[in-house]
């Protein structure tokens, strides 16, 4: 778990954001927080587990929703501050009921480039 850990840059609270992507196709799911407890519970049992900034506790995906997430893969970005959880999604990604936390509405679209 060192080796894992130490390649991460945790912020001034110990944590480190989590962008959560669907095992096979890669649909961004939602976006979390881990601390290294967090990160190491996620290793250890396959469920992923985040931090809740808000209740400041741990919490299960899928615990009270029965929307699981099972870990397929784990990924550090090139400057070691954002980790990439690859899983394999039960149900609900979002605490909303949507398939992910990503579906509230498109904000901009941009065409192709134009050559100048």
């Amino acid at each position: 778990m060192t080796e894992v850990t130490d390649r991460v840059k945790w912020n001034a609270e110990g944590l480190v954001p989590v962008v959560v992507t669907q095992h096979g196709s890669g649909e961004v799911l939602m976006l979390a927080w881990m601390d290294e407890e967090a990160l190491s519970r996620s290793l250890d049992t396959g469920r992923a587990t985040y931090w809740s900034r808000s209740r400041q506790e741990y919490w299960i995906k899928g615990e009270t929703s029965g929307h699981k997430q099972w870990v397929r893969e784990l990924r550090v970005d090139c400057d070691g501050d954002t980790l990439l959880l690859t899983v394999e999604q039960e149900g609900a990604a979002c605490h909303t009921g949507d398939r992910t936390c990503f579906d509230a509405g498109l904000l901009a679209e941009f065409g192709p480039r134009a050559e100048a």
